[in-house]
């Protein structure tokens, strides 16, 4: 299994049933030194709002941008925690499974999709009612999760399976097993090419599927100890967090080759917004965010949040970004900086 503090939180939720807390609503936090010095002069990005969520730790995030809403995966608490991205203040709690870890978003159907890491199930919630309409059997320990919208197919990488299950989103059936490398964690798919990636951080490789014939098309050699991945479907790139080696491969969908490494530092989640062309990591163990450019795949800023910081998602219509942090079961909210 992967390494370090993720690591570490899924040994302690094996072993530990951990009490659930209090939801409190959300709570503007005010801009700190460091957020303001995020590179105010061009491209200013800062913290927005830290919203407190039922834990303990949050960890698996995925917005639907049509109703502006946001749905986190509470791994110690068994439950998925909704925030309105209008008041930014939890609106429901929905249990799910036992250690949900992934989170992804039908955008067209408003459906999400949970993957069960200790139960080996896939929940399924409607985001119309805030309930679970159908549990899904998966592979061992479903890690990562996608959704092609347009296919509504649903991708996920069962990390103690070495597979990736691919799920009907219409009938929520498992259509097709693939085996990929050892140890999936994550997994994007490319809408318009209908391609999806996977990170297999024992192997130090992605596994590049098609979602046509759902075959394994290419084997792509990242860093050490990949997990996190995103992809840009406007620029056809994909992203990769490398943990072990603190950094973050770029890799041409048309090609399938690594064309670009940026060094980083500590990373783990990954999120693209596809139409600034910008990327955001998290760095959990500097307990901040660090903005890439995808036009010059340079650090553009770095930008301090909670405690922790594991995955981080992007509503794509509001260009808002939302990052979980483990310690201490808080999401914090990134916008633009204020004129």
């Amino acid at each position: 299994m992967r390494s370090t503090q993720r690591a570490a939180i899924l040994i302690t939720l094996a072993v530990t049933a951990l009490a659930a807390v209090t939801v409190v609503t959300a709570a503007a936090a005010p801009a700190s030194s460091d957020h303001a010095m995020a590179h105010r002069a061009k491209g200013c990005i800062t913290v927005t709002a830290t919203i407190r969520v039922r834990g303990p730790e949050p960890l698996g995030v995925a917005a639907d941008p049509k109703t502006n809403t946001i749905y986190v995966a509470n791994t110690g608490g068994n439950t998925v925690s909704v925030i309105s991205g209008r008041t930014n203040t939890v609106t429901a709690t929905i249990h799910v499974g036992h250690g949900p870890d992934g989170v992804a978003v039908d955008p067209k159907t408003h459906t999400i999709y949970v993957t069960n890491i200790f139960s080996d199930t896939v929940s399924v919630i409607s985001g119309r009612t805030n309930t679970v309409t159908a549990t899904i059997r998966a592979g061992r320990s479903p890690s990562g999760v996608a959704v092609d919208p347009k296919t509504h197919t649903i991708y996920v990488a069962n990390a103690g399976g070495n597979t990736v299950s691919v799920i009907n989103g219409r009938t929520n059936a498992v259509t097709a097993t693939i085996h990929v490398g050892t140890d999936p964690g994550g997994v994007a798919a490319d809408p318009k090419t209908h391609t999806i990636y996977v990170t297999n951080v024992e192997d130090e490789t992605v596994s590049v599927i098609s979602g046509r014939t759902n075959t394994v098309t290419a084997t792509i050699r990242a860093g050490f100890e990949p997990f996190g991945v995103a992809v840009d479907s406007k620029s056809n790139a994909v992203y990769v967090a490398n943990e072990g080696d603190g950094t973050v491969s770029v890799i041409s969908g048309r090609t399938s080759t690594v064309t670009a490494t940026i060094r980083v530092g500590d990373v783990l989640g990954i999120a693209a917004d596809a139409k600034t062309h910008t990327i955001y990591v998290t760095n959990s163990d500097h307990n901040a965010v660090s903005v890439i450019s995808g036009r010059t795949n340079t650090v553009t800023a770095t930008i301090r949040v909670g405690r922790s910081p594991d995955r981080v998602a992007v509503n794509p219509k509001t260009h808002t970004i939302y990052v979980t942090n483990a310690v201490g079961s808080t999401v914090s909210v990134l916008a633009r900086c204020p004129k």
